[in-house]
């Protein structure tokens, strides 16, 4: 069994157990958060398609922890004296799927 849900604009595909990275939410490590945004669930050959969503299907899931990736956005011209060195830390939420449903 597995199903397609929807999180800030990007889609997963996820089953029962899956560990995923999502945006940042502010949970706690242990706590329950639901992502209603179901587009697909497929069980074996039973396939429900939503239109949109998918009418009462959630996905729950456990927030595993939190991580963070540093992106380093350098800007350079040769022979003009230009450089520029930004930096930007992204935040996720990583979340274990407990039940689909």
């Amino acid at each position: 069994m597995y199903a397609i849900f929807e999180d800030g604009s990007r889609q997963y595909r996820v089953s029962e157990g899956d560990v995923v990275r999502i945006d940042y939410r502010e949970a706690a490590a242990g706590s329950t958060i639901e992502l209603p945004r179901v587009l697909l669930i497929a069980n074996g050959a039973d396939v429900r398609i939503g239109q949109p969503t998918v009418a009462g299907a959630k996905i729950l899931a456990e927030v595993v922890g939190e991580a963070r990736q540093k992106v380093m956005i350098q800007h350079f011209r040769r022979r003009k004296n230009y450089r520029r060195l930004k930096g930007h830390t992204q935040r996720y939420t990583d979340v274990r799927v407990k039940s689909i449903g």
